[in-house]
This record gives C-alpha cells, structure tokens and sequence, in this order.
C-alpha cells in the first residue's frame, strides 16, 4: 500500500463501482472483447482495454468498444453505436431467446463486506456518508448493490444518467450535492482509471486511487509491486494522493473514529 497522506481527515467516502467493489474483468471488461470480436476487431485483447483505459475518456464502455473496433483495421467500420451497444448487452445481460447466459452473474465483490461495513460506520460517525459514483447504467448499478446486499450501505448512488461522465467533476460534485456535504479534501473518492482521480481533483476533493484484482494478481505472478501497471503509472501522473491494494482495508486509516 502505498503511504496515506497524513493531512488527509476523511468524512465523506465516493466509491466507483466498476475495479473497486464490483470484480468485473470477466464481465464489463470480457464484453467489450467479445463486442469488438463480434464485429472482426480480433486484435484487441484485455491488455488492450487497459491502455486505453489508461489514456482517460473511456468511462462508457459502448463508445469505447465501438472506438476499439474502429481501431482495429480489420473492424466493421460501418458499424454503429446502437449496434454496438446492443451487442454489449447482449452478452453483459444475456439473451434468454439463445440461452446466453449474462456476464454480469460472474461479477464478485472485491473488498470484505465488514471493511464496507466500517466504513460506513465512521461516515456517519463523522456526519459525511458514503455513495457511489459509478459510469453504468443505474440499473445494472443497482442489480450489482441488491445483489450482494449493500445497496443499504450507500446514501447516494451517482449514475449514466445523471449528468456528464468522469473526468467531468459534475458526478462527484453532484454526489457531494446529494448528500449535503462541500466538496473538500475531506471527501475520499476512490477509483481505478484516471478519469476518476481527474474528476475528484477537479472538484476539489481527494483522490485515492485503487489497483483492480486482476492487475495486482499480474504484478505479482510477475514479482513486481502491486502497483505497477500502466493504469496504476497513469493514475499517479493524474495526481492520485495514495495508491491501494485491491479490496482497500488502508481506507480506514482516512477516516479515523477518534477525529482530531
């Protein structure tokens, strides 16, 4: 884990959805590589998805694979967003007509839920509260939240439809509007691209960013720091106050019970 910045006295939590809490390299991630294969765009891989990732303004998973398959010179150029899109959910929700099971059922829950749990616990403590602030979709949000029953640990959930997406501030100042705070240092946002850590700057509050499972797990088959891909480089560059290892238990150092 990389170093808490000692000035950082947190009150308020903004969580993304997508590598923070929710495990989705098989299912947000693995539908963009089955979307773009589906239109000939055979040469992206997960590797691929990463570095674009890593660049910033990827937060809507349909224009990015429709992006990536125009990359791809052997991708249907002619292709359209409404076709993308509706092929991307095709394989994220399933398709009962073909028996396609959806990829969202395989999607875990990355940190502990009694970390969660505590976490929420010293929000309110403190009087901040804790929401999500995510790019999908709310109804897909929301299936992921009741799902592994948590839905009841978040205040204020920040989705697609609400406004501009990250690295726009309007989905953490909006979040901090809804719950009735100002935006400070005091509010913790956490994510795992640069456009979350663009985002929390731009609105004043503090960034940590976190290393997805499948990336730390890749660091370290490969005996090197959990923190060594290029998302992680990238979202150093954007000016991420800390980076944590998956599953982020060194929140809790952020926002401690006896407040000074």
């Amino acid at each position: 884990m990389t170093k808490l910045p000692a000035e950082i006295r947190g009150k308020t939590l903004l969580l993304d959805m997508d590598g923070v809490i929710a495990e989705v390299s098989q299912s947000y991630r693995a539908a963009i590589i089955e979307t773009c294969r589906e239109y000939g765009a055979t040469s992206i891989t997960f590797d691929t998805v990463a570095m674009w990732k890593a660049r910033g303004g990827c937060n809507n998973d349909w224009v990015l694979s429709l992006d990536l398959i125009r990359s791809d010179p052997n991708g249907d150029q002619d292709v359209t967003l409404e076709q993308v899109t509706e092929t991307f959910e095709r394989f994220y929700q399933g398709d009962p007509l073909s028996h396609l099971k959806g990829l969202y059922e395989l999607e875990t829950l990355i940190p502990d839920l009694s970390v969660l749990k505590e976490l929420k616990r010293r929000c309110d403590l403190h009087g901040g509260g804790m929401a999500i602030v995510t790019g999908r979709p709310r109804k897909d949000c929301d299936k992921f939240l009741k799902f592994h029953s948590i839905d009841v640990l978040f205040d204020v959930c920040v989705c697609m439809e609400d406004g501009p997406p990250k690295p726009d501030p309007f989905p953490v100042l909006r979040a901090c509007e809804k719950l009735g705070v100002m935006p400070s240092k005091n509010v913790v946002m956490v994510g795992d691209t640069p456009d979350d850590i663009r985002a929390a700057i731009h609105a004043g509050c503090s960034a940590v960013a976190v290393v997805t499972p499948e990336n730390a797990s890749k660091a370290l088959s490969e005996g090197k720091p959990f923190d060594s891909c290029v998302l992680s480089a990238a979202m150093k560059e954007c000016g991420a106050h800390a980076i944590l290892e998956p599953g982020f238990e060194g929140l809790l150092d952020l926002f401690p019970v006896e407040r000074e």
